[in-house]
This record gives C-alpha cells, structure tokens and sequence, in this order.
C-alpha cells in the first residue's frame, strides 16, 4: 500500500513554508529538506481529502525528469542521503520516496509556463481576445489544437488561496529584468521541447507544463520545486486526443472536471471528493509515472 500524508511532522527542523502540496524546511548550509504531502489542489484551493502516495509519485517523477534534463538546465537537487537529515525517530519508510535535499535559491516570482495546445485558460483568453500573454495567435484555432509552435505562457504567482493570472513577457521582464526573463523563457521552452519529444514516443502529448526557477547567490538559475508532473502539467494519451474538445488525461484535470460539475464557486473551503475520484485519480498520476519513467511504486 502507499504511504499517506496529508501534513509533514519533523520536530526539530524549521519549517519555513508549507504550500499547497509540499512543506519545506531549512537545513544548514543553504539547503532545503522538501516534502511532497497527499494534499491536492485544483483551481488554486487545497482540498480536504488527499490521494494516497500523490507525494511519493509526484517526487519520483520529478527526480526523473530533473536527471534527464540536467544537461540543459541545471536543477536544485542535491545528492545527499535523506536519512542523515531526518530527526532520530522519525519514520525514514514515510518520508524516502517523497522528499528531497536541495540547494536553497532565491525563487524567481513568476511560474513560467510553457503551451504546445490550446486549451485550460490559454483557450479561454483566445476566445475572449485572439491572444494568450500578449501573443497574437492565428485566427481559427480549436480547442486542444497544437500551436504552430509551442510559447511561453507566464503568469503570476499565487499565494495559497488565489487564483493565478497570465500575463506578459513585458510584465516579467518589468518583475525581474530583461536577462533573467529572457533566461527564464529560453530554460522553459527548451526544456518544454525536449520533454514533449521524449514523451511522444512513449504515446504522451504534454499539452502545457509549469516551472518554477530560483537563482543561487551567484545569479545562476536553476529549475526547482517539481518537474514535467501530473499536477504541474497536462498529459494527454495520444491514441486518445482529438482536437475540439478537452481529451482525456493523466494528470489531475480528472478533478477538476469532478468539480465543475458542483457549482462550486472555486473559492475555499474546498469540497470532498468521493473516493471514487480519489482512486481513479490515483491510477492516473500512477500509469502516467509508469508510462513515462518507468516506475512502478508499491
């Protein structure tokens, strides 16, 4: 069975910071212990109920696609063995496949998200203006359809409880300066190209994904926080996909089509999920993790 944890407990270690999905604590000599709990997010809410052993599929993925595309943009990771860093006593089982030691960065203040299909709030925003981020897009496209070549998408970045908004290139280069937004976009689509042609030969469309950057005191910038998952990106199987409507998906959109069919107003407290959901939820984020890395967990 997989471990489930909704919360991180580690006495003794100071917790700097607990999102929507992962706690963080602050380690000497600059680094970080990060935890990737159960708890799910859609449209900004953290929900009541979490999806057993998300955290643990969530880091492993992660940690795939942060070794495989090392040699484009350098990642936090550092290679240091977790149990050294644990309080004595605590359970190293619960904990081993859903935390990582790595470098503690200055984190760059916007998510820099990379588009190859039109859909989510990139096809809402070219409904209502023909653009996405101040990119003028050709007239006509579908819902779902490839973009004639994938674009850099950003938008700001939340706290726990808001709803994040796209904005432009301009409007990062005014948050961070020209270079390092430039940085930041050439990091994202690279790496976006590489990943979406590595997945296509396994029969997986990623439609979008989301990075997060930080910079070292040095100014260099490096890739952090979770890579090309189900929770930050759009899997779509492509013996399935079909341009006009919203394919189906490996990835978490399995919950937010649950939850539009509430009527909830998106706002917290968020509402259970029936366990249905919670399972088949499960499964996806799992055949996503085999599929695309191999890894089978327990």
């Amino acid at each position: 069975m997989p471990t489930t944890l909704l919360q991180s407990n580690l006495p003794g270690l100071n917790l700097i910071h607990r999102g929507k999905v992962r706690d963080v604590y602050a380690l000497p000599d600059h680094r970080l212990l990060i935890v990737a709990s159960d708890r799910l997010s859609a449209f900004d809410v953290v929900l009541p109920d979490p999806i057993p052993g998300k955290g643990e599929m969530l880091t492993q993925m992660s940690n795939f696609w942060f070794a495989k595309t090392a040699h484009l943009v350098p990642n936090h990771l550092l290679d240091i063995a977790l149990q050294n860093e644990l309080p004595e006593g605590t359970n190293l089982a619960l904990y081993q496949k859903r935390s990582v030691i790595a470098r503690r960065l200055t984190p760059v203040p916007v998510e820099a998200i990379a588009r190859g299909y039109l859909i989510g709030s990139g096809w809402k925003d070219y409904q209502a203006t023909g653009s996405l981020c101040g990119i003028k897009l050709p007239v006509g496209l579908k819902q779902a359809e490839q973009l004639p070549e994938p674009i850099f998408t950003p938008s700001t970045k939340a706290a726990v409880g808001d709803h994040d908004q796209n904005v432009s290139f301009d409007a990062v280069v005014a948050a961070v300066g020209a270079d390092l937004a430039e940085q930041v976009r050439e990091a994202t689509l690279t790496i976006y190209k590489w990943a979406a042609a590595y997945a296509a030969e396994r029969g997986i469309i990623i439609a979008d994904t989301k990075f997060e950057f930080g910079t070292d005191e040095d100014g260099k910038l490096y890739v952090m926080d979770e890579m090309l998952t189900p929770d930050s990106s759009r899997f779509w199987p492509a013996d399935e996909y079909k341009v006009g409507i919203s394919p189906p998906s490996y990835d978490k959109q399995f919950v937010r089509d649950y939850l539009e069919t509430l009527g909830w107003n998106k706002q917290a407290p968020g509402p259970n999920v029936p366990a249905s959901v919670i399972e088949g939820t499960s499964a996806k984020y799992a055949e996503a993790l085999q599929r695309l890395a191999g890894i089978t967990l327990d």
